[in-house]
């Protein structure tokens, strides 16, 4: 195999594999990148059997051929070399890669293709396509309330693909984090119901702008986007009914300024245990109060005038919880809806547009 291409076209695509490739070593063949050469063109594939990504790049081939290498290295050998060098690489026949550019010259051992995992290849007849811009603004709204734990249906988010629109939806148990967006031209034959992994949904939003198109087999999730092909392995579980846990007919709502409410929280906090983070928050006439306390550190108070409606209440949070939300979501306004100190509370942003958002939060004792 022997090819040259410019630095920069394939250092991008070294760069989208960096997050993909094993870095654990659990198999030593993980930890590299499949790069196949042919007619113009050189494919890089990596994979960590969960999570994998194919992508092209345009090069002038001598000698087509395929091999494997070291994602980590071969990328710092291409990252090194000065801009605008065209690179050449070429197999010996003792499994190595010899790259080449100006006066640098680098050798650096391969393993066989043979023994590379096979990654599926898409047929994309779903024809199901979004921008992807509005998909990496959804999976922000989600991405903080995604589970580390042993339930590994909670350790990604659900998508719900329906007719015109296009929903994201997370949780950990103790809170949940929903957005849907108006998508007029999604038109699936059928609702799809899937859940994204935490690491798909990483990578996803490393991805430049464009469409995304979408497509899945019984195994595996499909999302391409240019040259670049993302592939996930289904997870096969049932996500929790979301609709149940969003409360419908809080009584007592407030609406607050948003960036005022996001700067008391984090003063507060300052003084809030190390463990829980737990802030008191009590809601009365047109006014909230922030309290916090540590045996160790001290204690803090603030309040704003805010628009409440309701019952005088008095509630804990979790304050990382609030910020997480509260610093992804737009808007001047942030709308609290509350049943009681022992419910569930819904915050939904005000005077936000394009995007629906929605969050849920169990309130804890302090």
């Amino acid at each position: 195999m022997q090819f040259t291409i410019r630095k920069e076209a394939i250092l991008d695509e070294l760069q989208m594999l960096q997050g993909i490739v094993e870095k654990r070593n659990t198999m030593p063949i993980l930890a590299n990148v499949l790069i196949q050469a042919s007619e113009g063109t050189v494919e890089l594939t990596g994979t960590d059997l969960e999570v994998g990504l194919r992508t092209h790049a345009e090069a002038q081939v001598e000698e087509p051929g395929a091999v494997t290498i070291s994602g980590k290295k071969i990328f710092e050998i291409v990252k090194s070399l000065p801009d605008g060098e065209a690179v050449t690489f070429k197999e010996d026949r003792d499994l190595m890669m010899r790259v080449t550019a100006g006066e640098s010259e680098f050798k650096v051992v391969c393993l066989p293709k043979d023994d590379y995992p096979q990654v599926p290849d898409p047929k994309f007849e779903s024809k199901i396509s979004f921008p992807v811009s509005a998909l990496q603004d959804m999976i922000d709204r989600v991405f903080f309330a995604i589970a580390q734990e042993q339930r590994y249906y909670l350790n990604g988010a659900l998508m719900v693909i329906k007719p015109k629109s296009l929903e994201l939806v997370s949780t950990d148990g103790h809170r949940l984090s929903y957005c849907q967006r108006p998508s007029p031209e999604i038109q699936p034959a059928k609702e799809l119901r899937v859940i994204i992994a935490k690491k798909t949904l990483n990578e996803l939003r490393k991805f430049g702008e464009g469409n995304v198109e979408f497509d899945m087999d019984e195994n595996n999730l499909f999302f391409r986007i240019g040259a670049r092909t993302l592939i996930s392995r289904v997870i096969e579980s049932k996500f929790p009914n979301f609709e149940a846990v969003i409360p419908k007919d809080n009584p007592n709502h407030a609406v607050l300024p948003r960036a005022a409410f996001t700067d008391a929280i984090r003063r507060v906090s300052l003084l809030s245990a190390e463990r829980s983070r737990g802030i008191k928050f009590t809601l009365e006439k047109n006014r909230i109060r922030l309290f916090s306390s540590n045996p160790e550190m001290g204690e803090a108070r603030d309040k704003l005038d805010i628009e409440y409606k309701g019952a005088g209440i008095e509630v804990g949070f979790n304050s990382q919880y609030i910020l997480e939300f509260l610093t992804t979501i737009g808007g001047e306004k942030i709308r609290l809806e509350l049943k009681d100190e022992n419910s569930a509370a819904l915050l939904k942003p005000e005077d936000e547009e394009g995007l629906k958002s929605l969050y849920v939060l169990m309130p804890m004792k302090i």
